[in-house]
């Protein structure tokens, strides 16, 4: 996004602080999760990580990809994920 508007995590925060979207959105989120809230299929999440396009936006617990969903937001929307 140039010259547009940056988000910054304490804005993200701030927007999932209460309501519905605190609920179904935790600040720690599943590939599933981080697939729904970026509307795309969890098969384009673990391609994305593969690829180091979520570089400090997750990590792997055991099997399972986790992410933090403030930064994920930060780069999926600032940043973008496309190569």
């Amino acid at each position: 996004m140039d010259g547009g508007l940056q988000l910054k995590m304490p804005e993200i925060a701030a927007a999932f602080a209460s309501g519905p979207w605190a609920d179904r959105f935790p600040p720690i989120l599943t590939a599933d999760q981080a697939a729904e809230l970026l509307q795309v299929p969890k098969a384009t999440i673990y391609a994305w990580s593969s690829r180091k396009l979520l570089r400090g936006c997750g990590r792997r617990v055991g099997k399972r990809l986790l992410f933090f969903r403030d930064r994920l937001i930060v780069q999926a929307l600032n940043k973008g994920l496309q190569e």
